[in-house]
């Protein structure tokens, strides 16, 4: 098919360098035959774009930024059978090489040869983005353009507790109440847990962990967790704040044949304490990290789990949305976010004038 939005400029947010952020008018893209054209309605700033935007830098000058999004089919090409004008999309951003010893497994976070939307090739802070049939994943009506660009984050939470081998009746403790944090503790309750405690340091995100069904919730910087919960036994802890202060902590509170999972990224060291290393033996507690959200069959049981969630109306959206922002705004966003001006959960950027 015919590209027809090929030839127009676009806005969108290009990265060149840590802090050279810039909203810039570029070519729309033009489609293969496997590719559809999507129309942006809603994209979020991820934990993983700020260091990549403020200290990492690009994996090229030039890339637009954004890979938890939605939007709308505006053109498909002739090999995309099955996909057509006017569905309503989200995607998977990971592109697996299907080749390596673990795609062949079905392991395909692990991948050793992979792509990436808004990473590794353009992403969705632009008003276009062209993707592969493969990436798509249809979004039922009553799952809204801003909750759709929240399912990669919810497929993550979703991957984390599985990691976690959660059972119903379990005690959860959830330490990050950024977006993932408060996926999984709506997630952790809709899987059978019988308590979800919620631990963060900003009061503002404890009162909407409460909203979504925490049980408990610990303010960390006022309380210490490992007395509050002395007396309670967890099962699993998922730490999504990367912190190791956070990450020994947690240790240090799971109980007996309890699980650990690390999901939150820290790029610094881990050191447990005596402590946290003596009841990690004698309690024979697991310790497994979280990478990404995808299974077989790809992009996996966590995406479809949670869009399945959302259509049913079992978890929420809304409340976790902290900030709405237009595109020009984005360079502007992530200097207040440097600036640590914000205190935010998900950021949403509109690229639609």
């Amino acid at each position: 098919m015919k590209t027809t939005q090929g030839g127009n400029t676009v806005k969108a947010v290009k990265l060149y360098e840590p802090g050279n952020l810039k909203v810039e008018q570029v070519d729309s893209p033009s489609i293969d035959s496997e590719e559809v054209l999507i129309q942006v309605k809603a994209v979020g700033i991820c934990g993983s774009d700020i260091p990549r935007a403020l200290v990492k830098g690009a994996y090229y000058q030039g890339l637009t930024l954004g890979h938890e999004f939605a939007g709308i089919i505006v053109e498909c090409g002739q090999d995309t059978e099955g996909w057509k004008v006017g569905d309503r999309v989200t995607i998977a951003p990971l592109v697996p090489c299907m080749e390596c010893d673990y795609c062949k497994i079905g392991k395909y976070g692990l991948c050793d040869n992979y792509n990436y939307y808004g990473s590794r090739t353009d992403g969705a802070m632009a008003k276009y983005i062209k993707v592969h049939k493969n990436n798509l994943l249809k979004l039922p009506d009553t799952v809204s353009y801003e909750a759709g660009a929240m399912v990669d984050p919810a497929a993550n939470a979703v991957h984390g507790l599985w990691r976690g081998d959660l059972k119903p009746g379990d005690t959860v403790v959830v330490i990050g109440l950024g977006a993932i944090g408060l996926f999984a503790v709506q997630y952790a309750r809709e899987m059978g847990a019988a308590e979800v405690i919620a631990i963060d340091v900003f009061e503002e995100k404890l009162q909407v962990a409460k909203l979504l069904g925490a049980d408990r919730v610990i303010n960390s910087k006022e309380a210490d967790p490992i007395i509050e919960l002395e007396s309670t036994k967890v099962n699993l802890v998922l730490d999504t704040s990367g912190s190791p202060t956070a990450q020994n902590q947690a240790v240090s509170m799971t109980g007996k044949l309890g699980s650990v999972v690390f999901l939150g990224i820290s790029n610094k060291e881990l050191t447990l304490s005596a402590k946290s290393v003596d009841r990690l033996l004698r309690y024979e507690i697991g310790i497994r990290g979280s990478w990404n959200s995808f299974s077989d069959p790809f992009p996996g049981e966590e995406w479809s789990f949670t869009i399945e969630c959302m259509a049913k109306g079992r978890i929420q959206t809304d409340p976790i949305v902290s900030h709405r922002f237009k595109i020009d705004e984005t360079p502007d966003v992530f200097e207040k976010i440097k600036n640590k001006d914000i205190v935010f959960n998900k950021i949403l950027i509109f690229p639609e004038e």
